[in-house]
């Protein structure tokens, strides 16, 4: 493992492989910015409110989660613009894990800004119908698909839990959502999460500096370590799809050595599925 970047986040989160750029990008939600390299030299993009999450629209514009509900941001000019307003009149709130489905759909947390229990809510975007799909949870996080773009996963990271959604074939949720790993006995804390192409799905683990890889009933197989402690998504790109780049954070560590905060870069197990394109 490598770090990937110098530059330290409070909270990493929101890694994305940008297929047509070829490139990865990753969110500080603290530091209210989006990170990337390119050419071997850093970028980063400054927002006046927290963002978390993104799905890639085009070549040149994201979809991105922010406090105040999702915008499209201009790669090229730097510019955020409002699509929905999703809780901005909730100044308590803020965005987090997210990530784009297997229809083009793009699904994204919300959360207390002090993890208040049961204040966040999941919400999917697709094709500009907006709706909330699952509410009273805590810290949603887990957001990944299935390769057939039939199941949904995702995780309260307070309760140690992740769940499977069943998704018909426009990528709206059927049924109710069933119980996929209980982490609560193995006191690990699921954070985000990336399904790859042997259909595995590989967990960070918050606290534990590593991402875990569970088989489609729940069976542990290996993992992957990083340097920071506070391990939070994984994202899979790179020309052949086996860079996994893994952020971390240095929020809620006393005293943090400089490996806390950055993203970490390493070999995965296995490759990634393409990243979806968000259709708006």
């Amino acid at each position: 493992m490598t770090p990937f970047d110098d530059r330290i986040c409070d909270l990493g989160e929101g890694p994305l492989w940008h297929p047509l750029r070829g490139q990865f990008f990753w969110f500080d939600i603290l530091g209210r910015r989006l990170l990337s390299r390119e050419a071997g030299l850093p970028l980063d993009w400054r927002f006046d409110r927290m963002a978390s999450a993104a799905g890639w629209v085009d070549r040149d514009r994201l979809i991105v989660a922010t406090e105040t509900g999702l915008a499209l941001l201009d790669l090229t000019r730097g510019v955020l613009q409002m699509l929905a307003e999703v809780e901005a009149d909730q100044p308590d709130t803020r965005s987090n894990d997210g990530r784009a489905d297997r229809q083009g759909g793009f699904w994204f947390g919300t959360m207390g800004k002090q993890a208040q229990q049961g204040r966040g809510a999941i919400y999917r975007w697709y094709r500009g119908d907006l709706r909330r799909l699952v509410s009273g949870i805590t810290i949603p996080n887990a957001i990944c698909f299935s390769a057939d773009g039939r199941s949904a996963h995702y995780a309260d990271t307070r309760q140690g839990r992740v769940w499977r959604l069943d998704l018909d074939a426009a990528g709206w949720p059927q049924g109710a959502p069933r119980p996929y790993l209980d982490l609560r006995g193995d006191g690990l804390n699921p954070d985000g999460a990336v399904i790859d192409a042997e259909g595995a799905l590989c967990l960070a683990c918050w606290g534990a500096g590593r991402v875990i890889r569970f088989d489609p009933s729940g069976g542990r197989l290996d993992e992957v370590a990083v340097g920071g402690l506070h391990s939070s998504c994984p994202a899979l790109g790179g020309a052949d799809l086996r860079d996994m780049l893994v952020t971390t954070a240095r929020e809620g560590i006393a005293d943090p050595d400089p490996a806390q905060g950055l993203p970490w870069l390493v070999r995965a197990p296995a490759p990634g599925l393409p990243e979806p394109q968000v259709l708006l």
